[in-house]
């Protein structure tokens, strides 16, 4: 059924009007793009698993699960984009915080860049007035009361733009989050090397505190201005030298020593990189947090209130004040050395504890760093869907100045968190006073969960006797020779 637009508008074609060649040649387009990209994924998520990649390989399942929830809602803004034209309001509450002033100059501006945005998207996608049957129909459906609809197709349709842009968004930069991070600890694997390659069995020295390297760069002294000094150096720290040869090697020595002290070639670089791959899969899901501040966002985008530039603002501020303070926890546990001996005899040794964390909870930063990745590409998505939608000087935008520094800040706090934050959280989390079961590679912790599991089912007979400790290592190793077999 073919129609006109409301004001004597020309007849829009509908399907049945419409030539197959057209139908099947757009629907095969769409078809084959969409099999590319599930196949590429399907084959990073094979790679993952054979390279033994789990925390990646679950991190892939939360992108998914995230790029299937985005596309759930832009189906059911499809869907029910009929029923929310017969949602029916007074014009009257249509003049309350408004991303644009409704009425002046500015007003007028506003509506010729949206004008011409929408221009550019009826020549790609075609006319955006009515995208299901019975539009037109539905918005006549509250003129004819008086009313206006809640939200109009031309709205609806601007929100599947944006609902796309985000999740494109979260995907890019959830690839370059763990890619930066990666770089940053390729050059750990040099100092693990070197320390797994010496053999240093010679007679244990007795030496002044104050001769170690660690000590030298990060204690100067006591006193207020010393401890202002300690965190200024931590601020610019996380700038261009977040981990030193010297801050691994200690705080290696220091993780060995309590928590592996039978075992000191006990290899921290891959199990850093176990542990940056499982904080990686906890900050690239979309939690119902995250969900509830991106509506209050949407609902503080009021013109005039200039919100955006603050909420752009105060996660990059967040940001430094959580790498200062990982940095800081370096410093502190040099001073805790400094302050309780004099000599050392042998290799210096940190005492590790949760006590140099915010609230003694380690994990505490992790959800920081969570909430500050998803308020970056929220901001950098919101500021190409406007680019888009509505052009750079469209007054949803904002005044330019606001939207290039909310742009440059959120870019620059994306690339700091990747590269330097959140590496360095994947080092100095071990500081606390328990270890991650990323300590155990897949194969031993795969194996405890069995036995645990039997341990758990044998508890639940009353005639059944507890088995020993003998029993983990025989599971050890019958998972281990499945692997073998198997490959």
């Amino acid at each position: 059924m073919a129609g006109g637009a409301g004001g004597g508008g020309a007849a829009e074609i509908t399907l049945e009007r419409t030539p197959t060649w057209i139908v099947a040649s757009v629907c095969s387009v769409i078809v084959l793009i969409s099999l590319f990209f599930e196949r590429l994924l399907h084959r990073l998520g094979k790679r993952l698993t054979k390279g033994r990649r789990k925390p990646l390989y679950e991190a892939l399942l939360k992108v998914k699960e995230e790029l299937m929830l985005l596309g759930f809602i832009s189906l059911l803004l499809t869907v029910f984009q009929g029923a929310t034209q017969k949602i029916c309001v007074r014009e009257s509450l249509m003049q309350h915080l408004l991303p644009c002033p409704r009425n002046g100059a500015g007003a007028a501006k506003s509506v010729q860049h949206y004008a011409a945005g929408a221009t550019v998207f009826t020549g790609v996608v075609g006319s955006t007035r009515r995208l299901l049957a019975g539009g037109g129909a539905s918005s006549d459906y509250c003129l004819n009361k008086g009313k206006v609809p809640i939200l109009s197709i031309q709205a609806i349709h601007q929100l599947h733009i944006f609902i796309f842009v985000l999740a494109a968004t979260h995907v890019i930069l959830s690839a370059i989050t763990i890619i930066l991070g990666i770089t940053q600890t390729r050059k750990w694997k040099h100092w693990e090397d070197k320390i797994q390659q010496s053999d240093d069995n010679g007679p244990q020295m007795v030496r002044h505190v104050q001769e170690f390297k660690f000590i030298k760069k990060h204690f100067k002294g006591h006193g207020r201005r010393w401890e202002i000094f300690g965190w200024l150096r931590s601020f610019f720290k996380q700038f261009y030298g977040s981990v030193t040869e010297e801050d691994y090697t200690t705080l290696r020595l220091g993780f060995v020593m309590k928590h592996s002290k039978g075992h000191l070639k006990f290899n921290f670089y891959n199990y850093m990189n176990r542990a940056l791959e499982g904080d990686f899969k906890k900050v690239v899901g979309i939690s119902w947090y995250l969900w509830a501040m991106l509506m209050i966002f949407l609902l503080l985008n009021v013109h005039g209130w200039h919100v955006y530039i603050w909420i752009s603002i105060a996660p990059f501020i967040l940001l430094l004040l959580v790498g200062s303070k990982l940095e800081h926890i370096i410093t502190e546990l040099a001073i805790d050395v400094a302050q309780k001996n004099t000599a050392i005899e042998g290799e210096l040794v940190v005492a590790l504890s949760d006590e140099f964390f915010w609230f003694h909870r380690p994990k505490l930063v992790l959800l920081l760093i969570h909430i500050i990745l998803f308020q970056n590409a929220f901001e950098i998505a919101f500021f190409f869907w406007l680019l888009v939608t509505y052009g750079f000087k469209s007054c949803i935008m904002g005044k330019p100045a606001y939207a290039i520094a909310r742009l440059v800040i959120s870019v620059i706090g994306q690339l700091l968190c990747g590269y330097s934050t959140l590496p360095l959280y994947a080092l100095i989390s071990q500081m606390g006073s328990s270890f991650k079961k990323a300590m155990f590679d897949e194969s031993i912790s795969e194996g405890l969960a069995n036995w645990a599991h039997k341990a758990r089912k044998r508890n639940t007979k009353p005639a059944a006797s507890v088995g020993d400790n003998s029993s983990v290592g025989e599971e050890i190793q019958m998972t281990n020779a499945r692997r073998e077999s198997a490959i």
